[in-house]
């Protein structure tokens, strides 16, 4: 059979994936991208985009319940989950649609379908329209990424047992739900059912809600979901689910103690699994990493001429991660300069109120010997916060005690999504915190509160 001959094939169409076919297209490379489903993976079509959607439908129903706050006045305000919902859909499909015409303008050739190396420069289509076709290459990427990770034991119907995927294709609003896991997903789902009335069960084996992030954004975090009127049981383990007609029931332990409960609906967001396969041939045996693909500081995996970028390397599954390795991984194959491993990345959780981090936490610092110093301001006392009636949480800066480097910030807060990539900026310029409080920032912005614990780390905040 003949073949077409590529100069790059990416197998996979994620943030991954459609930014390294598209990377390679602009450096005039022959190229083809073949992606499961639709083009922009599971971020754009079951992730981060829809997801957002239905936050801000979140966000705007909750500002219109307390409309009086503003002197304002909405009566009568109401929802329809099964708009809501098609809203998001509506945004992914649009965004998707952008995707597929930027592989038009730089020339990407798109295929739908399950793709396959057999062989170090071979690539196969194995399920869909184009089953059959095989394609030769000089370089290839693997960038599939990764899927939820179900409750072991637990049977998913996608009706009563979910994982987000599933919830994200769902009409009918839970008058409750036990949401497994409080990272980014499980803390994003709670805040987004609790918003529209549902009562919500999130629950947290380690310590803390968002345990990745500086303990004291996450407590600030906790004490805000109370107030909302989340139950949350942190340091607590699920077990003996039992899925039923109408409810899902389970036990919550904790320590010594057993509660059970009960809800309709229960979402697994415990992690996530690479989508590894059937994307190699049996004979193909790349090193792994705890079932990650091991790559090297040019992203190339054990197998030459086989990359790999995104979350398929392992964490910290971020879509902006994987789109920054991925352009480095093609960079450095076409011989544009030296590839780039992440160092400094953001993080960001889309509840209310935001939360937002880069570099190291605080407790992280100094576990390392760092000798640091904190800074940190209030939104309650920034003016456009306050005008703005979102006072709730702070900017957290961490230096380096001599020389003012910054070593991690640390956000929640109205537009903390935002407002870090001024500290991203700073720390890959090697700005000192001093420099940024030497930075004239607008007022009144909420910015100003960047600036103002950059100079508390010197004690030389002017508001508080």
């Amino acid at each position: 059979m003949e073949a077409t001959e590529y100069d790059l094939i990416v197998i996979g169409g994620g943030p991954a994936g459609y930014a390294g076919a598209i990377r390679a297209g602009q450096l005039g490379k022959k190229v083809a991208c073949i992606e499961l489903e639709r083009a922009g993976g599971t971020c754009l079509n079951w992730g981060c985009i829809p997801t957002k959607a239905l936050l801000k439908s979140a966000e705007l129903y909750q500002k219109m319940k307390k409309a009086e706050v503003y002197g304002l006045s909405a009566t009568e305000v109401g929802f329809d989950f099964a708009k809501v919902m098609e809203r998001s859909r509506v945004v992914a499909g649009q965004m998707a649609k952008g995707v597929e015409f930027l592989f038009r303008k730089n020339k990407v050739d798109y295929f739908v379908g399950a793709g396959q190396v057999n062989a170090p420069g071979m690539v196969s289509i194995t399920q869909g329209e184009h089953k059959g076709k095989f394609f030769r290459t000089k370089n290839i990427l693997i960038a599939t990424g990764c899927r939820m990770r179900r409750i072991p034991g637990l049977e998913f119907d996608g009706v009563r047992a979910m994982t987000s995927r599933e919830a994200l294709a769902s009409k009918e609003f839970p008058a409750s739900i036990l949401i497994v896991g409080a990272g980014a997903i499980g803390v994003e789902f709670a805040y987004f059912y609790n918003a529209f009335g549902s009562k919500v069960t999130l629950v947290e084996m380690l310590p803390e809600i968002l345990p990745a992030e500086d303990e004291e954004v996450a407590r600030t975090l906790h004490r805000a979901f109370e107030r909302q009127g989340i139950t949350l049981h942190v340091g607590t383990r699920c077990e003996n689910f039992k899925v039923g007609k109408k409810s899902v029931r389970a036990d919550l332990v904790s320590g010594d103690a057993t509660t059970p409960v009960e809800a309709d609906v229960v979402l697994s967001a415990i992690g996530v699994v690479a989508n590894l396969e059937g994307v190699l041939a049996p004979t193909l045996k790349p090193e792994l990493d705890r079932n990650y693909l091991r790559v090297g500081n040019d992203y190339q995996t054990s197998i030459t001429g086989v990359y790999g970028a995104g979350d398929v390397i392992g964490p910290p599954w971020l879509a902006h991660v994987a789109t920054f390795e991925s352009v480095n991984a093609v960079n450095g194959m076409f011989g544009h300069g030296k590839p780039r491993r992440v160092k400094n990345f953001p993080g960001c959780t889309y509840c209310q109120p935001q939360v937002a981090s880069i570099g190291l936490t605080e407790k992280a610092a100094r576990e390392k010997g760092l000798q640091v110093k904190v800074g940190k301001f209030p939104f309650t006392a920034s003016g456009k916060a306050v005008a703005s009636a979102e006072t709730e949480g702070f900017v957290k800066v961490v230096t380096d005690a001599k020389t003012g480097e910054i070593y991690g910030a640390h956000i929640i807060g109205s537009e903390a999504t935002e407002l870090i990539a001024e500290y991203g900026l700073a720390m890959e310029l090697e700005a000192s915190a001093e420099e940024i409080h030497q930075t004239i920032h607008a007022h009144p912005t909420l910015s100003e509160a960047v600036m103002e614990a950059a100079a508390a780390t010197m004690g030389e905040a002017i508001h508080i």
